[in-house]
């Protein structure tokens, strides 16, 4: 059996045949023969006896794309040219590029963006730190860190391997939120260097996106930041991902009439995702919540109880269980997998509640097939895009560091990202609403604008600007350069 084709693994393969349609059917019979997708032919040139195409085509791997083209190789008259890798054509010089705002055609430009106009602004700035909010590009920008220790799903592969995400979640920054995010990949290790970097870079920065850092060093590097900055630190890896899952399941139980007080949750790991994923749904009003891990239910009686399991044990688990993830599962109301591929079967998901709701998110295999957890369960969501219900971080970051950007925020309370949750599960009206469809597009024009004026708001609350009017002419006024003396 063929894997699924997937735009990830689309490749562009160009060929010349004979001109007659019987050719063309050939080639796309062959490729389809070999369980691949054609999804474009554009002919690059013609004549009369002799065309040349190129053939994009979706593959579900490497192994896949190569079996695809050496099969082509074997067709008559068919002579083969250059394939094309069409994910690494868009990453080739990188991602992102820098430019001015401000146009620089002649002398006058010049003495006024840089010397000798731009000392006036540097001593102005000198006198008052705030104006860098106004006068330099900190009030739009944020620093994506990483240190590469927890790519993806594929481990630690150093900085240099992690500048590709960094750089496609800068893209994503200013596509969804126009925000002005750099990449920052860092080749430190320690807790105490990583933080002592982060910091030294912090004044060009209005907040910290904490990206792909492996756990447990995450936790200890986002609370040492947390304190010792004035600016907003937020680890995506658990937070984006906590208030994703949160409005995911807001809407799950209103599609099968449950209340999230009273449903039984089992959420399947206690890394740095899951760990926030607890904590956001203990906020959003969650009880009974069992959390397992490698080594089965964590209860308090366990041994192998080290960095946040003990806490995890405390507040989890009132119903005293002990066993595996299977034994968990048997009544639960709610599923939620930030762990491993392919450690539940359909029956697993049989023994559930009725109306049962599965979120299996572990990427790139989900723990679960989501057309077998489908058979038994009512609602499931994935983290893939190949299939309904896309639990994606990109509905929640823009939109949250849009907001803390826009209230001067110097923190992340938990307030927020509650409003954050609650203002993305909100975008989905009720006549919307059904199992397949229980959070929006990441297209959806709303969702950045609800996500961060949610959060925006709550930032300007708990800084004690709680007057609107007074924060939105703020706003409009906050540009205005006057002449003194």
């Amino acid at each position: 059996m063929s894997p699924m084709p997937s735009v990830s693994y689309s490749i562009t393969i160009r060929l010349e045949f004979a001109a007659r349609s019987a050719a063309v059917s050939d080639i796309t019979g062959r490729i389809e023969q070999h369980g691949a997708t054609v999804t474009a032919l554009d002919v690059a040139a013609s004549g009369p006896e002799r065309m040349r195409a190129d053939i994009t085509v979706l593959t579900g791997g490497h192994d896949h794309a190569m079996e695809v083209v050496d099969s082509l190789k074997e067709l008559e008259g068919v002579e083969l040219g250059k394939v094309s890798d069409r994910t690494f054509l868009a990453h080739l010089g990188g991602k992102l590029t820098v430019e001015s705002k401000v146009p620089i055609r002649h002398r006058d430009d010049l003495s006024m963006v840089y010397t000798p106009g731009v000392a006036r602004v540097v001593k102005a700035i000198a006198e008052n730190p705030e104006d860098a909010r106004r006068l330099t590009i900190k009030r739009n920008t944020v620093a994506v860190v990483s240190d590469g220790s927890a790519i993806l799903g594929l481990g630690d592969l150093g900085p240099l391997a992690a500048m590709p995400v960094m750089e496609g979640k800068a893209a994503l920054f200013k596509r969804f939120a126009n925000i002005d995010a750099f990449p920052i990949c860092l080749d430190a290790h320690s807790v105490e260097d990583i933080v002592a970097h982060v910091k030294a870079i912090a004044p060009v920065f209005a907040g910290i996106n904490l990206e792909d850092i492996s756990a447990p060093r995450c936790f200890e590097i986002e609370d040492r930041l947390r304190a010792e900055l004035d600016i907003p630190v937020f680890h995506d890896d658990q937070h984006g991902t906590a208030i994703v899952v949160v409005a995911a399941l807001r809407n799950a139980l209103r599609v099968v009439e449950k209340d999230i007080e009273t449903a039984r949750i089992v959420l399947s790991g206690a890394g740095a995702a899951g760990t926030a994923i607890l904590r956001l749904l203990r906020a959003a009003g969650a009880r009974d919540i069992v959390v397992t891990d490698i080594h089965g239910i964590v209860h308090e009686y366990r041994e192998q109880l080290e960095g946040r399991l003990p806490w995890i044990a405390e507040v989890t688990n009132p119903r005293e269980l002990t066993g595996t993830l299977h034994d968990a599962i048997e009544g639960a109301d709610v599923f939620i997998g930030v762990s491993a591929g392919n450690i539940l079967s359909a029956e697993d998901v049989a023994t559930m509640a009725d109306r049962s709701i599965v979120f299996a998110m572990a990427n790139p295999t989900p723990e679960i097939d989501p057309s077998e957890a489908a058979k038994h369960a009512e609602v499931v969501a994935t983290g893939r895009s190949d299939f309904a219900n896309q639990i994606n971080n990109v509905l929640a970051f823009p939109g949250v560091f849009r907001g803390l950007l826009d209230a001067h925020a110097t923190r992340v309370s938990d307030r927020m990202l509650l409003a954050a949750a609650k203002a993305l599960a909100d975008v989905v009206s009720a006549e919307e609403l059904n199992p397949t469809y229980i959070v929006p597009s990441v297209f959806h024009e709303g969702v950045t604008k609800a996500v961060a004026s949610a959060v925006e708001q709550v930032a300007r609350e708990e800084a004690g600007t709680v007057d609107s009017i007074t924060g939105a002419m703020s706003a409009v006024y906050a540009d205005e350069i006057t002449l003194e003396g």
